[in-house]
């Protein structure tokens, strides 16, 4: 399995516009963050979570050719606002959509246009919706479980697939999604900025929630113009680092079912 980071960056994006600060100047590529997004690949199957503004920028970037499915995380501009260029994904057959219901109805009240077969093949997208169900569904050799996540004062969905989870998005995680995240090589979580923030974590509330969850590596994301990739890294501990746009992430099963994480 292969994770790939299209976007790492806030909703504002970074740089962010207007803004003449250190890291929206920057000449380091890290700190160059499109709406956070992410693509999971397993041989054949390719799949993506969330759907920004810039999705066609990422998937030119990242090589993307064709897509089994996508997950939805909620229904905010910056996750979900690059939709119409599904169509490009669904010119042969209609593509399915999965999310929390409240993002599936949004779907179909913001763009009922993309809802459904259509005859305008290409110029418009085909989409599916599908409620994902509590214990999971399975896209090719992918399973992806829904972890319930506090965002502000609504419930969004973060995802498992095996021993990888990405809770983008997220102020708090509930005791009651706590042991869905037991077991994890690999964690990606919310850490928008070091100033606490209303509805997304802090860095160091993410470090906290993440030595609660003990994975093995934890990627932070979502991240905003105040905060510098390098500097980040040196602050984070050994085991946890700053994600940025283009990371890839491997993982190869060998025996014993236990999974390897190339860098």
């Amino acid at each position: 399995m292969e994770i790939t980071f299209l976007g790492t960056g806030t909703s504002h994006g970074v740089p962010r516009i207007g803004c003449s600060c250190e890291v929206c100047t920057s000449n380091d590529p890290r700190n160059k963050r499109f709406r956070s997004s992410l693509l999971i690949s397993e041989g054949d199957t390719s799949v993506v979570i969330d759907t920004g503004p810039e999705f066609r920028l990422q998937a030119l970037r990242s090589h993307i050719t064709r897509l089994d499915a996508v997950f939805y995380t909620h229904n905010h501009a910056d996750h979900m606002n690059g939709i119409d260029d599904l169509r490009v994904f669904s010119e042969t057959a209609p593509l399915n959509v999965y999310g929390p219901p409240q993002v599936l109805d949004d779907i179909r009240q913001r763009f009922p246009y993309a809802v459904g077969e259509n005859p305008w093949r290409g110029g418009l997208p085909q989409l599916i919706l599908h409620d994902v169900p509590m214990d999971g569904i399975s896209i090719g050799n992918l399973n992806f479980v829904p972890i319930p996540l506090v965002h502000g004062c609504r419930e969004v969905y973060g995802y498992r697939i095996g021993r990888f989870a990405y809770l983008t998005d997220c102020k708090t995680i509930p005791e009651s999604s706590l042991p869905l995240l037991s077991g994890l090589e690999v964690l990606v979580i919310d850490g928008l900025r070091y100033k606490s923030h209303p509805t997304h974590m802090s860095i160091d509330e993410a470090i906290a929630n993440a030595r609660t969850i003990d994975a093995g590596t934890t990627y932070i994301t979502h991240l905003n113009h105040r905060v510098d990739h390098g500097e980040l890294d040196a602050y984070l501990p050994e085991d946890m680092h700053p994600a940025y746009d283009g990371l890839r992430i491997s993982f190869s099963t060998v025996e014993r079912g236990e999974t390897h994480v190339r860098y």
